[in-house]
């Protein structure tokens, strides 16, 4: 059995999201590869040095072409593998877009549609595209992975798609960065966060409904003048709201933006942190908060798409659109060291729930059952 794979996603330098999701998956099909099932990587340019390896089971083959590569170049490519003695027998799409024609079975996996519930916050070509391109991949796919129930929910309503096609395979978790950073060491900020503080970590953005946590703040300071609010992430779209926000209930002083900061940077803040809150009205999955747990802080996220099935029980969860609910759960935090111990205890274990290597055994044994 051969099975074709589009790599693309991996084979960039900063990998986040859909990157590191792919980067796994080839990863653990390069250790698992045999003479009985083998696999090409299709990519566009050639492999950067961290995509794992060639072996006699594990190829490279890169496509020409730029424009519309998935659409013309890799489908092309995929007629002629057609009549050739090594002929692709499964096609694995990691992200969203499979080729518009691909001569076999295929699989495609589907991470989230924010662009249907927030179509606002992406750019036109880019909204048509995600659309429509996703429509057709889901069309054509013979089996459809999505990352959590809440994703598998809205494919089957807004794609009208059958249940029995579409399997939930979770998105994996591994610390990755040292978490010995220590107070005091070179991974400080500068100037030094004060604590006690609330962390955010994520895109600037409407739909991680980051100005209710601005505004929860204006009701904790007024019980709890000596917390800060510390946000971490790169400005995403329609952010300038935000920013209002905070000028127009004069937290500014209360307020810190960071900006991006180094995986040892995000270590001492996570370590730090009173606690980490995850305010978004939508996710597909939801890593930060499993990636805080993994540091040892208690996670407060709102009730909302897939983050109570990635969090279970070892979070506190409140109303996205109740602020003051989220200010209460903040104060619960501070008045309970029992509840914030508990919270912490049970972060460690849920995270073990979550592993890459699970994610992709799940994924092949998805790939090889479509041999018939």
């Amino acid at each position: 059995m051969i099975i074709g794979v589009d790599g693309n996603e991996a084979n960039v330098r900063e990998k986040v999201g859909v990157s590191v999701y792919t980067l796994k998956h080839l990863y653990y099909f390069q250790k698992n590869a045999s003479s009985n099932v083998r696999f090409v990587v299709y990519l566009k340019k050639p492999p950067i040095n961290d995509l794992p390896d060639e072996t006699p089971y594990f190829k490279y083959k890169v496509v020409n072409g730029s424009f519309l590569w998935s659409q013309i170049f890799l489908p092309l490519e995929l007629l002629k593998n057609r009549f050739s003695r090594e002929r692709i027998n499964v096609f694995f799409s990691p992200a969203h877009y499979s080729p518009r024609f691909c001569f076999c079975p295929s699989v495609v996996t589907i991470h989230d549609v924010a662009y249907l519930h927030y179509p606002d916050e992406f750019l036109k070509k880019d909204l048509y595209q995600l659309k429509n391109w996703t429509d057709y991949s889901l069309h054509n796919a013979t089996k459809i992975i999505t990352v959590s129930k809440t994703t598998k929910k809205d494919v089957m309503r807004f794609y009208r798609t059958p249940e029995n096609k579409i399997d939930v395979v979770y998105n994996g978790f591994e610390k990755e960065i040292d978490d010995h950073a220590l107070p005091g060491s070179d991974n400080e900020m500068t100037p030094p966060i004060p604590s006690p503080y609330v962390l955010y970590v994520g895109t600037i953005q409407p739909r991680k409904n980051i100005i209710a946590l601005i505004r929860a703040m204006t009701v904790l300071n007024k019980i709890h003048p000596e917390f800060t609010l510390v946000i971490t992430g790169k400005k995403g779209w329609l952010f300038d709201q935000i920013f209002k926000e905070a000028r127009n209930l004069y937290l500014e002083n209360k307020i810190i933006f960071t900006g991006y900061v180094t995986d040892e940077e995000l270590v001492t803040l996570y370590q730090k942190a009173f606690c980490f809150v995850l305010p978004s009205f939508y996710e597909g999955f939801g890593i930060p908060v499993l990636e805080a747990m993994s540091f040892g802080c208690p996670v407060i996220s709102s009730f909302s798409s897939s983050l109570p099935e990635v969090g279970g029980e070892a979070m506190l969860y409140f109303d996205p659109d109740n602020h003051s609910e989220l200010a209460d759960k903040i104060v619960l935090l501070e008045t309970d060291n029992k509840l914030r111990s508990e919270l912490i205890k049970k972060g460690r274990q849920r995270i073990k729930l979550f592993s890459w290597n699970k994610c992709a055994k799940e994924t092949l044994k998805i790939l090889t059952s479509l041999h018939g």
